[in-house]
């Protein structure tokens, strides 16, 4: 089967750049996107921002600390959304395999593009070109022949870059990566690999998918395959978000009474990034993984959506109470999570950081 061509196109710190390309005065300047509060967290921040270390998600006291000249914007999503708009009808002009992550990202499947253009590196400068001269915006992307291959392509050159992975080139390219640029590999899962001696990609091709999934369950053959440059998963149009969620696993095992701050910083992740979804969702999610490693989730499906991040962190924590388990018990793991997505006219453009 001949190789797809897939492009990965992430819009350059994209609520931020939208703000610096609206108010000329603040172009070249610090800009955090989010509004002021204990309980607010950093949406987008410029690339003067991230200089000082100011970074999506983050919690925004935080990110005034780091950056006192920071210039916080409220944010606007209805404005983003029809930027968003405007960027995903570009892409329509050279294919309909679009997949939409987010608002400011998405997968292209242009092995076959509407425009006859022989190559995906051409169509992806032509997106780029499109976005920046009838939007006034930059685009990074990555043009490779899988979903994943693409996705840390378009991280490469960023801002305003990119970056193309020929198949020929794939095993050299991933050889040197460390492992924690792959999708799903987080801190515990990093250190687990270098227990093990695993630390790069290239050292990941040295066992096979049997002792992979001895050690790390199903999770090992997806390991396997990527450290491989296989990713056989599709561009799929218009797949709807079933869930937004964020989880941890901690460092010492802890009781559920000492779980809190864990539980409201979790909370701030899930809620920054279900900003970035175009619909609203009605039901909030609490994960706990015992010592044992047996998961525990309780839910809440509400008349309306949460309103903010303070909300939705109340809600966790009151779903907290529902665990009923010895006081003594020990937790490894804990998560937030929205479901339920539904589309709604009234009320989703007003779902701001508070």
């Amino acid at each position: 089967m001949d190789a797809r061509k897939i492009i990965h196109v992430d819009m350059d710190a994209f609520y931020a750049s939208v703000e610096q390309r609206d108010k000329p005065e603040l172009r070249g300047k610090p800009v955090v996107v989010a509004w002021r509060g204990k309980r607010s967290v950093v949406c987008a921040a410029s690339y003067e921002a991230r200089r000082f270390g100011v970074r999506s998600a983050m919690a925004a006291t935080h990110a005034e600390r780091l950056c006192p000249a920071a210039i916080f914007i409220p944010p606007d999503f209805t404005r983003y959304r029809a930027v968003s708009h405007a960027v995903r009808e570009i892409f329509q002009r050279h294919t309909d395999l679009i997949e939409p992550l987010s608002l400011d990202e998405a997968y292209l499947d242009v092995t076959e593009n509407k425009n006859g253009i022989v190559t995906a590196t051409k169509v992806a400068s032509a997106i780029r070109q499109q976005i920046r001269e009838e939007l006034n915006l930059t685009a990074s992307a990555g043009v490779a022949p899988n979903k994943f291959l693409a996705k840390i392509a378009s991280d490469w050159r960023k801002p305003n870059g990119l970056f193309v992975i020929q198949p020929a080139e794939v095993e050299g390219f991933l050889t040197p990566l460390p492992v924690g640029r792959i999708p799903g590999v987080g801190k515990v899962t990093e250190e687990k690999l270098a227990k093990l001696g695993l630390r790069t990609v290239g050292d990941l091709r040295t066992r096979t998918v049997e002792e992979l999934q001895q050690s790390f369950g199903r999770y090992g053959k997806r390991l396997y395959e990527l450290a491989h440059g296989i990713d056989e998963n599709p561009v799929l149009p218009n797949r709807p978000t079933q869930s937004i969620s964020a989880e941890d696993t901690f460092e010492h095992d802890v009781l559920l009474a000492e779980i809190e701050p864990m539980i409201r910083r979790l909370a701030e992740k899930t809620w920054a990034a279900s900003r970035k979804e175009t619909r609203i969702a009605r039901t909030v999610v609490l994960k706990l993984k015992t010592a044992e490693f047996r998961v525990l989730t309780r839910s809440q499906t509400l008349p309306n959506p949460p309103a903010s991040c303070e909300e939705l962190t109340e809600i966790a924590l009151a779903l907290r109470t529902r665990v009923v388990m010895s006081p003594t018990q020990r937790f490894r793991l804990a998560g937030v999570g929205l479901s339920n997505f539904h589309t709604s006219e009234e009320g989703a453009e007003d779902l701001l950081f508070e």
